[in-house]
């Protein structure tokens, strides 16, 4: 009798991902103070710029601090696109907070903590997961090197597919918008800097390396049965991924499954948003109701201890190092 044809499974990764190692190391966790994602960035990083005469020179009638600022990346492309006096000088600005904000946050000693993208690593490592599930790329928004660490601890050095004709064997990581970390990159055997898809509207990707990582993100996401997404709403700013996942859906006999690993009402908005891809699973849909209790205050977290147990047995999860913090 054949065996049964591995699952093809791509992961991708938002600010969410590393937001839940956060909450995983701190329940209590002051989002206002201390959270990733874009609504918590966006009012810290406002309020600092606001500090800034040369920032505030020209903006002083949109510049109020009241209310909660949601989105940064909303009042960057504002900026972009009116194409006032040193407007460059002042998106500059607001990136460069937005980059030190998540810095200040993401400190080695909490990185050293982290266990969430390394639990994920590792129940992909244990035979059982490999006997019936097949990873075919990692997909990454964040500048962040969380996803990258665990990566070089599990695999080895993260293949970022820097060039077209890049022919490594190991599993893509690809990272759309850039990363902190690309201080000292090498391609073709020469070192260079690659700077980052900055926040904001005037987002181009049709250079090298860029051109050559979404290109093999198409190819990774044509491939795959199952499209997992932890900690990212897709956001309609982020149209260029709405068109990406578009695209690769088009090239395919039939779509694949995306599997949202969010709060449930996360789940539900991107389905209302985005319902002409057929097959979207809320967390309490995912596999069959892989999940019974959707109740949680970490979604990576409550997937990854049900995904785990599903896969591996409570008695062998016990044993690992990671896995077995999630069971908590």
């Amino acid at each position: 009798m054949p065996s049964k044809r591995k699952k093809k499974v791509a992961y991708l990764f938002g600010a969410g991902a590393t937001h839940a190692e956060l909450v995983a190391l701190n329940p209590d966790l002051v989002p206002e103070t201390e959270g990733l994602l874009i609504s918590n960035v966006s009012p810290r990083v406002i309020k600092e710029a606001s500090t800034d005469a040369k920032y505030i020179r020209g903006l002083e009638t949109v510049s109020a601090t009241s209310g909660q600022l949601k989105n940064i990346e909303l009042l960057i492309s504002l900026i972009e696109n009116a194409k006032m006096s040193d407007w460059d000088d002042k998106t500059r600005r607001l990136k460069e907070l937005v980059q030190a904000d998540i810095e200040n946050i993401l400190t080695p000693y909490k990185r050293g903590r982290f266990y969430l993208h390394r639990a994920l690593f590792e129940l992909h490592q244990r035979r059982a997961t490999k006997e019936v599930e097949e990873i075919v790329g990692f997909i990454s928004l964040n500048y962040d090197d969380v996803l990258d660490r665990a990566y070089n601890e599990s695999i080895g050095a993260p293949n970022y597919s820097f060039a077209l004709d890049d022919d490594s064997a190991s599993i893509p990581l690809l990272k759309l918008h850039g990363s902190f970390n690309w201080h000292n990159a090498r391609i073709r055997g020469q070192r260079r800097r690659i700077e980052i898809i900055p926040l904001g509207s005037a987002k181009t990707y049709l250079h090298a390396p860029y051109v050559f990582i979404w290109t093999r993100a198409l190819e990774v996401l044509i491939n795959c049965d199952a499209l997992r997404i932890i900690g990212c709403s897709l956001s309609p700013n982020d149209v260029h991924l709405i068109d990406l996942l578009f695209k690769a859906h088009l090239e395919r006999r039939e779509p694949f499954d995306i599997e949202v690993i969010d709060f449930e009402e996360t789940g539900e908005s991107i389905r209302n948003n985005y319902g002409f891809f057929p097959q979207i699973r809320t967390l309490s849909k995912i596999e069959n109701i892989l999940i019974p209790d959707t109740r949680t205050t970490n979604p990576f977290k409550h997937w990854l201890r049900y995904k785990s147990l599903d896969m591996l047995g409570r008695a062998s999860v016990r044993r690992l190092s990671y896995l077995r913090r999630v069971l908590n």
